[in-house]
């Protein structure tokens, strides 16, 4: 299980997040909605150890992660997808998802089969594996950003924004694909403005507003709530 207990977070005087407890057990996909600014990725960078928790508590399996080296975490199967892609534009296609698992270079035996498996899920990656990322299309682009995600053997995966600025049929092949992670025995917890396309998949979920979690609940119960319609489905 993946839990986040009271977890606090500060930008010098402006308290991002503020005592936020949710959790994702083994095997789950948990969706985590807000709006721009709402504190997912403060609090996905948090669980990464990117930034540092001002207060509360992050386990995974029952190990602490606040305080932990961010490849440490990776390594204990942690793994981010970041908003934004954040590839390296001019390497190859091939070299980003090399990447992703450079915290297990000693042990690169079990990597060339995992890049395989990214193959499988996304074969037009492997049509460029020696293009430029930059070259990509944003959609593949995604694609790069959760096969490196997947080189660093994730058991819990944190997607941030993957739908992000793509078009909608290529969302859809994205979240179906996501779902397959997760079918596969990979827990993952999505951070998404995408409300609908991402409760379709989705065994549970949060709202994240200003920091707190100001609901939680099954797909089905925040579909038929109103008000997280009108906020984040437009209907």
């Amino acid at each position: 299980m993946l839990k986040f207990e009271n977890v606090s977070l500060k930008y010098g005087s402006f308290l991002a997040l503020e005592k936020v407890s949710l959790h994702a057990d083994k095997g789950e996909l948990v969706v985590l909605l807000g709006a721009n600014g709402a504190g997912k990725s403060s609090l996905f960078l948090t669980a990464s150890g990117i930034h540092q928790a001002a207060g509360g508590s992050i386990t995974w399996e029952g190990k602490e992660l606040v305080g932990s080296k961010p490849s440490t975490i990776v390594q204990s199967g942690v793994v981010q997808c970041p908003e934004g892609r954040k590839l390296f534009p001019q390497m190859t296609v091939q070299k980003n998802l090399e990447l992703g698992a450079y915290v297990h270079r000693r042990d690169a035996g079990p990597s060339q089969q995992i890049l395989e498996e990214v193959f499988a899920l996304f074969p037009i990656l492997r049509d460029k594996k020696d293009d430029p990322a930059g070259s990509l299309s944003g959609g593949q682009q995604q694609m790069v950003a959760i096969g490196r995600a997947m080189m660093g053997r994730p058991k819990v995966l944190l997607l941030d924004e993957p739908s992000l600025g793509l078009a909608p049929l290529v969302i859809k092949q994205m979240f179906e694909v996501i779902q397959r992670i997760n079918q596969s025995g990979t827990t993952v917890l999505l951070a998404e403005q995408n409300a609908f396309a991402a409760l379709k998949i989705a065994h549970r979920a949060y709202v994240l507003e200003n920091g707190h979690i100001v609901r939680e609940g099954k797909p089905d119960e925040l579909l038929a709530d109103d008000s997280i319609r009108k906020a984040y489905i437009g209907a």
